[in-house]
């Protein structure tokens, strides 16, 4: 009897790591699972091209599902629009109702109406990648706060004129797209450098054009639900 006691309890000691290994694991994923917000961790590559709409959704589903995400509905928070005064596509339409949360499962925003307001959770600390690391921002090396969104404050698609959109995500070379701080932080203290979707034009659409005003054509993706 005594011998297999000293059995059953090192057989138990032995199986403690390994649970408590599992329990962390498990843990890590459901937090990924819960994910329904987040910034790229890297571009597509070609500056502000990133296939229209379709190509952007395409690479937030992608990264997500790289991340353990099970979710499959990932929408690009980008703005479009349309010639001849036509009416384009407004990123707050593409990304449902909320609520969004990181993938450390930190809600950033409730619905859509909170997101758009100044009581969003959005912050260098809360704006992470798919892969729960912190995007580079102002003082960081390099600086990567630019954000693509084409929208304005209101997450809405911009009737400024002009290039706001990259020729709608599809222009690698001239031409210029509306971008965000997701660090809030910008050269001057204003409500615009303070803006995480609507702070400033781009330099124009190319990779390098991009990186030149502290971008690396990194976009927001939510889970629209």
């Amino acid at each position: 009897m005594k011998v297999l006691t000293v059995v059953l309890l090192v057989s138990a000691g032995m199986a403690l790591p390994a649970y408590a290994q599992e329990k962390a694991k498990a843990a890590k994923k459901g937090a990924g699972g819960d994910m329904t917000f987040f910034v790229t961790s890297v571009g597509k590559g070609n500056g502000a091209d990133l296939g229209g709409l379709e190509g952007a959704d395409a690479h937030c589903n992608a990264l997500a599902k790289a991340a353990g995400s099970k979710r499959t509905n990932w929408k690009a928070y980008l703005s479009t629009t349309a010639p001849g005064g036509d009416a384009g596509v407004n990123a707050r339409d593409r990304i449902g109702k909320g609520p969004w949360r990181n993938a450390k499962g930190v809600v950033v925003a409730g619905n859509v109406a909170q997101l758009h307001s100044g009581k969003n959770n959005i912050n260098k600390k809360t704006a992470l990648t798919e892969k729960g690391e912190t995007v580079k921002g102002r003082g960081d090396t390099p600086n990567e706060h630019d954000i693509l969104t084409g929208s304005d404050p209101a997450g809405m698609y911009s009737t400024a004129g002009g290039d706001t959109t990259c020729g709608n995500w599809s222009k690698s070379g001239e031409g210029s797209a509306i971008v965000g701080h997701h660090d809030l932080a910008g050269l001057k203290d204003t409500r615009h450098m303070k803006s995480w979707n609507s702070s400033h034009g781009s330099r124009g659409c190319s990779q390098d054009q991009l990186k030149s005003s502290g971008g690396a054509g990194l976009f927001y993706c939510f889970a629209a639900n």
